[in-house]
């Protein structure tokens, strides 16, 4: 690892079609080094079947490599996730974990469907399928991509707006795993646990105080600073975060799609200079 590794080119964020993303791992792997990434991880949602394929086609492409997951978390009502790095995958506790997890998936789906059909959207879930991996991983990103292509909306955004948030006629809110149940799977298993993306939860400042102060009491040790959502002002705001909390730096792009992604990868800004980066904890964990 360089010796100033706050400067790394870290992408410890991003999904394959194992989730929702739309690249294999070994083409995200070909796209991280491409853009000059040296430290990559594969978070795919609630789901590690890509861990082995990612952390190989990481050392094809000469890459270090972290393993990682996004573990969906119902907090304050809301759903927020939980980034975990660096973790064994091979772990039962952490599989069945993320298993169960994952189990509600179909049936929000149905509903989903369900009430998409009531407003004249018919077959939504076998559309949205067409546009899945693996069907245990069904999400309101394959849904906008059917709706997409139907002719229903010009973009995943525009579905979103009109009909996959609260209030919306496809929203169905599913329960997810506890803030202490992801933090414990990640940590019983050796790896670092990361708030992802904080600034967006709309929370307001005394709900988000809250979540940084169960997820450290928890034993969480990490937050995204520098992710493709945040605006420059929020990598300040959650820099300064992560130095009021005692927690270390988080870096990626949370890349799905060469054709929906805002940011590619690897091609954030650095991590603020003063700040612990995430990877400093995890060097034993860098394959």
């Amino acid at each position: 690892m360089p010796a100033v590794s706050s400067i790394l080119n870290a992408d410890l964020h991003c999904h394959s079609i194992v989730s929702d993303g739309t690249l294999t791992p070994e083409a995200l792997a070909e796209r991280a080094k491409a853009n000059g990434v040296e430290l990559w991880a594969l978070t795919d949602h609630d789901e590690i079947g890509g861990q082995r394929r990612a952390a190989a086609a990481a050392k094809a492409q000469g890459m270090r490599y972290l393993t990682g997951a996004e573990i969906s978390v119902t907090f304050a009502g809301e759903t927020v996730h939980i980034v975990g790095l660096g973790f064994d995958a091979e772990d039962p506790r952490m599989q069945q974990g993320l298993a169960d997890t994952r189990d509600g998936r179909g049936p929000r789906a149905m509903e989903m469907a369900a009430g998409l059909a009531k407003v004249g959207i018919q077959n939504a879930y076998e559309g949205a399928l067409k546009f899945v991996g693996n069907p245990a991983l069904i999400s309101r990103t394959h849904f906008a991509r059917f709706l997409v292509e139907a002719g229903h909306c010009k973009d995943t955004p525009e579905v979103f707006r009109k009909y996959l948030t609260e209030g919306k006629p496809g929203y169905v809110p599913h329960r997810w795993a506890t803030l202490k149940d992801a933090i414990t799977w990640i940590t019983q298993c050796g790896g670092i646990a990361v708030i992802a993306h904080p600034g967006r939860y709309k929370f307001t400042a005394n709900e988000e105080y809250a979540l940084f102060s169960e997820f450290k009491a928890h034993g969480g040790r990490g937050v995204e600073v520098v992710t493709g959502s945040h605006t420059t002002a929020e990598y300040v705001e959650y820099a300064t975060m992560a130095r009021d909390f005692g927690l270390a730096a988080s870096r990626g792009s949370d890349f799905h799609s060469p054709d929906e992604s805002h940011t590619d990868l690897g091609a954030l800004p650095y991590l603020p200079g003063d700040l612990t980066p995430v990877w400093e904890l995890l060097a034993d964990r860098i394959q």
